[in-house]
């Protein structure tokens, strides 16, 4: 019966994660909407000090959608684990791409429509591996987990690197380098997403009844989510301004989602019930959608025409081909044929040979 409860939470907190993309992604268009009929208004844009978009019903629209997405992902981390929960908000990015392309005419190009497919890919593998065993499933057993030496030295260490990234390398290379400040979001992002879960398993208990608000650990771990959400917030604002929006958000992906599964495996040790092929296909799962996010974000704004396909995937393909084959018959061989010999025939190295022979007669 537990085991049947177990999963049962499990595919609970899937849906949740799948309802938070869609709500995410789809509120960027909404937003992006709205921005749009304002300007074409000629109202001010936001851009600009503008808050024409506070009478604009879509931008409310967007708003509400938004919150509902981050409500069932902070709920999402209360029934599923995390290994499987933050890798799945990149789906929001792929929602928004492809929204993007049928309600607002942007062009989403041959490396988008591959990097979305990847994407897709990507999750089912990691949905197929994933644990399906939570290890944490009440405050008692989050506070012994909190108090674990493995977890405590991660922490120091997030908390260290992420206060030397700010100080140190900060003022000497945030404005040329962009890891440095999606470093500290990631490495901040992963203690906040611990937070979440604690957090999540709390509200669970409050519902079923228990004296939640009387525990101490409950009201530590919402003081450490919003300071590690603001700190979070500053610094990944603060890259999206220095850098462009295409590099900032596949790095950034892949190095938070990176620090959440790290911190996942130290504090909840989920991975100790996953046999060997679970854990190569969720590493496997991840890593394809960090290239699908790649191909969809770097390669947004690069052409696609037919002069980069191959001569028998291109339009006319059948006269480029007689062309091709006629000008292999007249001895003009292209260089870049697949069926040129690596050595010449016996028959025209004896042509060659009687050539030679009968040039150096004449020469005599």
């Amino acid at each position: 019966m537990e085991n049947l409860s177990g999963h049962n939470e499990f595919y609970i907190g899937l849906g949740l994660a799948l309802g938070s993309s869609l709500f995410i992604g789809g509120s960027f268009i909404l937003k992006k909407k709205g921005l749009l009929r304002l300007s074409g208004r000629g109202s001010v844009p936001a851009g600009l000090g503008g808050h024409a978009y506070l009478r604009e019903w879509l931008w409310w629209a967007g708003l509400l959608s938004m919150g509902i997405g981050e409500a069932a992902n902070f709920a999402a981390y209360a029934f599923a684990p995390a290994t499987l929960v933050t890798p799945l908000g990149a789906l929001s990015v792929l929602v928004s791409a492809v929204l993007a392309s049928h309600f607002l005419n942007e062009r989403l190009n041959v490396h988008g429509k591959i990097g979305c497919i990847l994407s897709i890919l990507g999750s089912t593998v990691m949905v197929i591996h994933a644990p399906q065993e939570e290890e944490v499933s009440s405050l008692e057993s989050m506070a012994e987990k909190l108090r674990d030496p493995g977890f405590i030295v991660f922490a120091v260490c997030m908390l260290v690197s992420s206060v030397l990234l700010i100080f140190v390398a900060g003022p000497r290379y945030g404005q040329s380098n962009v890891l440095v400040y999606v470093l500290v979001c990631s490495a901040i992002g992963s203690l906040s997403v611990s937070s979440v879960k604690g957090l999540g398993i709390a509200i669970k208990e409050l519902f079923a009844g228990k004296p939640v608000w009387k525990e101490p650990l409950g009201w530590i771990l919402l003081v450490c989510l919003v300071f590690c959400i603001s700190i979070q917030i500053n610094y990944l604002n603060k890259a999206l301004d220095i850098f462009n929006t295409s590099v900032v958000t596949p790095i950034y992906y892949v190095l938070f989602t990176t620090a959440v599964m790290t911190c996942s495996a130290i504090l909840f040790k989920e991975w100790q019930h996953m046999v060997l092929m679970n854990i190569i296909g969720t590493i496997s799962g991840f890593f394809t959608i960090v290239f699908g996010i790649f191909l969809l974000h770097v390669f947004r704004d690069v052409p696609f025409t037919g002069d980069l396909l191959p001569l028998f995937l291109r339009h006319g393909r059948t006269d480029v081909q007689n062309r091709h084959a006629a000008s292999w018959r007249k001895g003009n061989k292209h260089p870049s044929c697949l069926h040129q010999p690596l050595l010449e025939s016996e028959d025209m190295l004896r042509e060659g040979t009687g050539k030679t022979e009968g040039e150096g007669d004449q020469s005599l």
